[in-house]
C-alpha cells in the first residue's frame, strides 16, 4: 500500500500556507497559465512525480499541477532546502509529500522510492537523481513514462551523458537550457539568492573583500555581477578559455584556484563538478575565509578533505561550521557545503521562480499532449518565448512589431 505522505509535522500547515500565499501573490505568469489552461484540465488522470526544493515557490507549482488535474507526488531534493511548514500545507491540500528538513541520505533515497511507488507518468527532476533511480532500480516504470523535465545544469550534464551512452529510456526536456531559464533564473536568480544567503548567514561586509568565484557560466556570471555591485574585488577561476576571456573583459581578475586560494576571502563554487576546492587549496587559505557552494551537489567544496585537515569543528552560527586547522586557521563552511542559497536562505526571488516554474508547467503539459521518442530535447522555442510574452503581459509591457517592409527586408539578401 502506498503511503500518502511522510513529513515532519502536519500541525505546521498554517505557517506553510502563509508562506505559500505570499509567493503566489508575486507569481503572475504561473497564475496566467493556470487560468488559461484550467478549462481543459490537460493533466487529468496523470501522476506527476517531482524531486524539487520543497519551499513556498515550489509549492505554487505543485498546487497548479494539481489544479490542472494531476495527482502530484513530491520528494525533497535537498535536506536543508525543505521547509517543513510548506510540506505540511501541501499534505493538507492533498499533495503527497515525502521530505523533512535535515533528512539523512538514507531518508532522501527512501523518499525518492516512495515517490516512484506512485508510478508517475511525468517526472520533474532536480539534479537527475530520479531519472538515475528509474534506470537503476525501477525499469518497470519506463513503459508508462511519457517523459520529464530537468531544471538544473548538473542534471542536464547527467542526462546528456545518459543520452550519449544510449541509456536514457524516455524523453526529457532540458528546461535548464531554455532561454527563459538560464538568462533569468541562473543569472539573476542565483546572483541575488547566493548573496542573500551569505549576507543573512554571516552578517559580514562584502565591500573590499576578495571574492573568488569558480565557474563563469550563467550562474557564475550572476554571482560575480552581484559581488561587484556589493563592492567586492572579484576573481574568477575557469577551465574554459572563452569564459575566462569573457570574465576578464567583464572586468574581473582570472587565475587558477592554486593562486586564488592564497588571496581569497570568500569562495563560491558554481561548476557542477567535484573537488573544485580541495586539500591543496585549504592548506593555502587565509584565516577566516568563507567557503560556499552554489552548485547542485555538495561535492564542489570537498568536505572530507576539510574534516581530514581540521583539529576541531564547531558551529559558529546557524549554517556556519568552522573548521580549525592544526595551525589555528579557521575556515568557515556555509550550509554544510550544500547549495548555499537554499541551505542557508530562501532560494531564488519569487518573481524569478515564477518564470522557471511556468516553464516546468508548460513542459509537463507539452509532454502530456505529444509522444516523443527517448532522448534529451530542448524546450520548444514557442514555449520558451511564450514565457517571456506572458511576463511582459503581466507587467503591461508591449513589444514593437515589424512592419511588412521590415520583414521583407530581413528575409531578402538583396539591398
Amino acid at each position: 500500500m502506498k503511503n500518502e505522505f511522510r513529513i515532519a509535522d502536519i500541525a505546521l500547515a498554517p505557517e506553510g500556507r502563509r508562506r505559500i500565499d505570499w509567493a503566489w501573490e508575486y507569481m503572475p505568469v504561473l497564475r496566467l497559465i493556470a487560468e488559461k489552461e484550467s478549462a481543459d484540465s490537460p493533466l487529468a488522470g496523470l501522476v506527476v512525480g517531482t524531486c524539487l526544493h520543497l519551499e513556498a515557490k515550489t509549492a505554487c507549482l505543485l498546487k497548479v499541477l494539481k489544479s490542472l488535474g494531476a495527482t502530484v507526488v513530491a520528494a525533497g531534493s535537498n535536506p536543508l532546502s525543505t521547509q517543513d511548514s510548506v510540506c505540511a500545507a501541501l499534505a493538507e491540500d492533498g499533495i503527497h509529500v515525502f521530505s523533512r528538513r535535515g533528512m539523512t541520505a538514507e531518508e532522501y533515497t527512501e523518499n525518492l522510492r516512495e515517490m516512484l511507488d506512485w508510478n508517475p507518468q511525468i517526472i520533474i527532476d532536480d539534479g537527475g537523481d530520479v531519472v538515475s533511480m528509474v534506470i537503476e532500480e525501477r525499469r518497470d516504470l519506463i513503459p508508462n513514462l511519457l517523459g520529464g523535465c530537468e531544471e538544473t545544469t548538473t542534471g542536464i550534464k547527467r542526462l546528456r551523458a545518459m543520452a550519449q551512452e544510449g541509456v536514457l529510456p524516455f524523453p526529457m526536456l532540458a528546461v535548464n537550457d531554455a532561454q527563459s531559464k538560464h538568462l533569468f533564473d541562473n543569472r539573476y536568480g542565483t546572483g541575488q539568492s547566493v548573496w542573500d544567503a551569505i549576507l543573512r548567514t554571516t552578517n559580514l561586509i562584502v565591500a573590499g573583500k576578495n571574492v573568488v568565484i569558480s565557474g563563469y557560466g550563467w550562474c557564475g556570471k550572476g554571482t560575480a555581477s552581484r559581488a561587484k555591485g556589493l563592492g567586492a574585488k572579484v576573481i574568477v577561476v575557469e577551465i574554459d578559455p572563452h569564459r575566462a576571456i569573457e570574465a576578464l573583459m567583464d572586468g574581473f581578475e582570472v587565475m587558477d584556484m592554486r593562486k586564488a586560494a592564497e588571496i581569497g576571502d570568500v569562495f563560491i563554487t558554481v561548476t557542477g563538478n567535484t573537488k573544485v576546492i580541495r586539500k591543496e587549496h585549504f592548506e593555502k587559505m587565509k584565516d577566516g575565509v568563507l567557503l560556499c557552494n552554489a552548485g547542485h551537489f555538495d561535492v564542489e567544496v570537498y568536505v572530507p578533505h576539510l574534516k581530514e585537515l581540521a583539529k576541531e569543528v564547531r558551529q559558529s552560527r546557524d549554517n556556519v561550521d568552522t573548521y580549525v586547522m592544526a595551525d589555528g586557521r579557521r575556515l568557515h563552511l556555509l550550509g554544510e557545503g550544500r547549495l548555499v542559497n537554499l541551505a542557508a536562505g530562501d532560494g531564488h526571488p519569487v518573481e524569478i521562480m515564477d518564470l522557471s516554474f511556468a516553464m516546468q508547467l508548460l513542459s509537463c503539459i507539452y509532454l502530456s499532449k505529444n509522444r516523443l521518442e527517448p532522448g534529451l530535447y530542448n524546450v520548444p522555442d514557442e514555449l520558451d518565448k511564450s514565457i517571456g510574452a506572458l511576463k511582459l503581459e503581466s507587467l503591461g509591457i508591449g513589444l514593437e512589431k515589424l512592419t511588412p517592409e521590415q520583414e521583407a527586408y530581413l528575409a531578402s539578401w538583396r539591398e
